[in-house]
């Protein structure tokens, strides 16, 4: 069986970071993984996303539009593009609710998007929605591990467990980062 994971995001949300971790830990649970990112607009503020996709069938990185098992936003608009884009009809919508206005809100050309709008489009195409939002978060660098966290919580990639999640912590991150990343993921994932 093959998992389709599209990751979305604003530039320097951590969205490569997210994407090199959920790949090393499919590779720490023994599983075939391929992906590909986009980097172009990070440093503008721009989208930047990554395909994921795992399992033994897989022959290309890139999902195809309306094909992805699972997709993951960082902010609350790509969360609705992803949502509309990438995610098929019974799939999973993982998502940190939080803004960062595209230049079209800022400017007033568009209306920033409801977290309402979002539910009620997964609502409407029988698309799981787990809206993720923790008050606390020590650093918004880290709402990438709060994702990662609600990931493993809801157990939504098959055959990763939590100790593969934390190994790939400790291959990205070391000392006083990966603590502080490692009590986060535990605490979130209960």
């Amino acid at each position: 069986m093959n998992t389709n994971i599209y990751i979305t995001g604003v530039g320097g949300q951590g969205i490569g970071m997210l994407a090199e971790a959920l790949i090393r830990a499919a590779d720490h649970a023994g599983l075939a993984v391929k992906g590909v990112d986009t980097h172009g607009l990070a440093q503008r503020g721009g989208i930047v996303v990554s395909h994921l996709r795992i399992g033994d069938e897989v022959y290309s990185p890139l999902i195809p539009e309306g094909d992805a098992d699972i997709a993951v936003a960082l902010e609350r608009h790509e969360a609705l593009r992803a949502l509309n884009g990438f995610v098929k009809d019974g799939g999973t919508l993982v998502w940190y609710d939080t803004v960062w206005q595209p230049l079209e809100v800022r400017v007033g050309a568009a209306p920033e998007v409801a977290r309402e709008t979002v539910a009620e489009e997964c609502e409407r195409r029988t698309v799981k929605n787990v809206r993720v939002r923790v008050d606390d978060l020590p650093d918004t660098r880290m709402q990438n591990i709060a994702l990662m966290a609600a990931i493993c919580r809801e157990g939504l990639i098959p055959g990763i467990k939590k100790e593969h999640y934390e190994a790939a912590m400790g291959d990205l991150m070391e000392g006083r980062m990966l603590e502080k990343n490692r009590a986060l993921f535990a605490r979130l994932i209960g």
